[in-house]
């Protein structure tokens, strides 16, 4: 497997709670985002009611978790988080749950993976705020128990919509999808993550290190992490666009943002698969990196900036894609 600067698995806890925004003022981008969930927010605490059960979705690094912390703040509550990876037993959900406040705000990231039989014990807890287990006796018989929950906010995160059933997907009352981000915006970004390091950056070097960033706050803070180490072992007192371009050719990360795993995945489409058609699960094997790896975090942007076509026969690349990696481009190759 590719060594990837872009790596989503990748994290540095602390200097994400550092740069984390806490309120809708500090957040840039997402404008439809964030006005729609400040309108609610508003409204929901002139009612004086918990904020209505809310599906964040769209690719990794764009501010899902962010907003539902922000959310938390700007209700003036606490907020648990979690993922759906790890709620495996009905008791697992259920100790999370009664730990709940009035006017907590649960947090799940990756709920799109929480097992089908836990999925159906939040149906009660989100539409009637009550808790619904069974509990075996030493002789064997089962008899149900009926638990009161505080009203509280379910914010889930996700970046595969589809794969939540309609069940689940339909009793949250707030459903809302976070999109890439503008070279504006996330020029902005790294401005601001600049200031809260304490390290200059040049409005040009700003701007060029957001280009590279594929339009991901996430990925652009941790190129800035990574092009500061390159600056400061330079003996530089800030990042200028010099700098920047050669930390970030180094990185092997290229001008429209793409890294040396979005080169290996188009290359080995086109020189082991004539371009394709062909399944995710073969280049995945070809390249020997992880198949939910490519599909949630490479595709998005490939596909966003028309690289690669999905169809029923598998990827297929485009002629964009040849022409950004200078091969000669055979019309026969695609189709």
């Amino acid at each position: 497997m590719s060594n990837s600067i872009l790596n989503p698995n990748k994290t540095n806890l602390d200097d994400e709670l550092e740069l984390r925004p806490q309120s809708f003022r500090d957040y840039i981008g997402q404008g439809h985002v964030k006005d729609n969930l400040e309108v609610f927010v508003k409204a929901a605490k002139m009612r004086s009611e918990t904020l209505d059960h809310t599906l964040l979705y769209g690719p990794p690094g764009l501010g899902k978790t962010t907003l539902a912390h922000i959310i938390a703040n700007e209700m003036g509550t606490n907020i648990k988080t979690t993922s759906g990876p790890t709620i495996e037993k009905p008791g697992d959900l259920a100790a999370i749950l009664s730990t709940l406040e009035p006017g907590d705000v649960l947090f799940i990231d990756e709920i799109h993976r929480i097992p089908k039989v836990i999925e159906e014990i939040l149906y009660p807890a989100m539409e009637d705020f009550c808790l619904d287990i069974v509990i075996k006796s030493q002789e064997g018989q089962a008899r149900s128990v009926r638990i009161d929950l505080p009203p509280f906010t379910l914010v889930g995160a996700t970046t595969r919509a589809g794969d939540i059933g309609a069940p689940l997907r339909d009793r949250f009352g707030i459903i809302l999808k976070l999109e890439y981000y503008n070279t504006v915006d996330i020029t902005e970004i790294v401005k601001r993550t600049s200031k809260v390091f304490d390290f200059p950056i040049v409005k040009e070097a700003a701007i060029e290190l957001a280009k590279r960033s594929r339009g991901t706050p996430r990925i652009a803070n941790r190129l800035f992490r990574r092009v500061r180490d390159y600056a400061m072992v330079s003996e530089y007192d800030k990042l200028n666009l010099k700098v920047c371009k050669s930390s970030l050719d180094k990185l092997k990360v290229d001008w429209i943002g793409l890294d040396e795993t979005d080169h290996i995945f188009l290359k080995t489409i086109i020189d082991l698969y004539s371009g394709g058609p062909v399944g995710l699960e073969a280049v995945a094997a070809s390249i020997g990196e992880d198949k939910v790896t490519l599909e949630d975090f490479y595709e998005p942007y490939l596909l966003q900036i028309g690289f690669i076509k999905r169809t029923k026969r598998g990827r297929t690349i485009t002629y964009k894609a040849y022409e950004h990696l200078g091969i000669r481009y055979n019309k026969k190759q695609l189709f």
